[in-house]
């Protein structure tokens, strides 16, 4: 492949520190270095100086927090989206964003590719990728992991070494962390060992619960149409939002997970998470829904959950399919408005009050008390008329 300009996806780490010289030395190009901010809290005017004593010939940092919360977390979060039961998808929607942000670069810069630091077993680069090509079907990609001969992170470490690159990891801790505004993941090292414990050095962000304050703590959430807009009773921007209750849920303990999901390319992969904020959010949202949406929409809605977590897991986000569902997510979406009320402590949030100017929740219908315009009595005819397929079946049997 002759390339003339890269834009690389660049956070400053070791492996990408690696590519931007390897493609450098190997294509003798100019690479462009782009790295989006999504609020992961580091040094971004190091990581520039890093860059360009890297040899990058011009380096791109882009503010994207708030499209990142406004315009992916949010849509994520009124679907509900839960990957395996457990994985709040935090890498997985950063993707496209990032993705999206060098196609731009490379539409305004007229370079002919563009390269990420994914390895070619894992998810990110079937992110990357689809993204690319969604957004610009005659783009070059290269993809280092795939066709360069440094066959391990061990052996990154030591081309970084003999090019003079600085790198944030070693031999002795070898994890790979992806961090965010809405979460942190781990992966390596000792963490491919299924049975062994993540080492409680290793967390950045929440605390253990033996750790966590002896007290609980009652925050309370304010919704609109699905997405929050308050917290105990002060708007705030999304941005501003969510890092409150990152603070809030990592002081507690709240939003840990310790998973091995199923790769899109068919493997087993263990990874480690922390989601404090996002956990917060998931729990009061469905606290809300359970009074303000109607019982079949939920219904209808909750069946989406896991094709739409599979989409954006395997990095379908700009696909006509999730734009759909989307759609009708967002719809179910139009009456859930109101306060939420979590206790957090020691590694839990609980939902202990709810209310809404749209409930529809009824305490003189559901009260065990006579009255509200329900007649018991009525029931008596709805269970005979539910259970008549049983009697037939039960006299064709015997």
């Amino acid at each position: 492949m002759k390339v003339k300009k890269v834009v690389l996806a660049y956070s400053g780490g070791l492996d990408t520190s690696v590519i931007l010289r390897w493609l450098i030395e190997t294509y003798r190009c100019e690479v462009i270095a782009y790295c989006a901010d999504l609020g992961q809290g580091e040094d971004l005017k190091a990581i520039r100086r890093k860059a360009l004593r890297t040899g990058a010939g011009r380096v791109v940092i882009d503010d994207v927090k708030e499209e990142f919360v406004k315009d992916f977390l949010f849509p994520m979060l009124r679907a509900n989206a839960v990957y395996e039961g457990s994985y709040l998808l935090g890498t997985s929607i950063a993707r496209p964003l990032i993705a999206k942000g060098q196609i731009e670069v490379a539409k305004r810069e007229k370079a002919d590719a563009v390269a990420h630091g994914a390895t070619g077993k894992g998810n990110d680069q079937v992110r990357f990728e689809l993204t690319y090509y969604a957004l610009k079907p005659d783009v070059k990609v290269i993809a280092p992991w795939r066709i360069w001969d440094l066959s391990s992170r061990a052996a990154l470490v030591d081309y970084a070494r003999r090019q003079g690159i600085p790198v944030p990891v070693t031999r002795a801790r070898p994890y790979s962390i992806d961090r965010n505004l809405f979460h942190i993941s781990y992966e390596g090292g000792v963490l491919e060992d299924p049975w062994k414990e993540p080492p409680e050095d290793m967390f950045l962000w929440t605390r253990p619960g033996e750790r966590a304050p002896k007290r609980s703590e009652y925050i309370e959430i304010d919704f609109h149409r699905g997405d929050p807009v308050a917290l105990n009773g002060r708007r705030l921007s999304p941005v501003r939002l969510l890092s409150a209750l990152n603070g809030l849920g990592g002081r507690h303990g709240i939003g840990r997970v310790d998973l091995v999901e199923n790769r899109y390319v068919g493997m087993k992969s263990r990874g480690v998470y922390e989601t404090p904020g996002g956990t917060l959010l998931h729990v009061a949202r469905r606290g809300l829904e359970s009074i303000t949406m109607d019982r079949e929409v939920m219904r209808v809605r909750d069946s989406f959950i896991p094709k739409y977590a599979e989409m954006v897991y395997y990095g379908y986000w700009f696909s006509p399919e999730r734009e759909l569902l989307q759609k009708a997510i967002d719809a179910s979406q139009a009456n859930v408005s109101g306060r939420v009320r979590l206790k957090l402590y020691k590694g839990s949030a609980v939902v202990c009050g709810r209310k809404s100017e749209n409930s529809l929740y009824d305490p003189q219908v559901a009260s065990f008390d006579q009255g509200g315009g329900y007649r018991q009595a009525d029931a008596e005819g709805f269970i005979r008329l539910n259970a008549l397929r049983l009697r037939l079946l039960k006299k064709i049997k015997g």
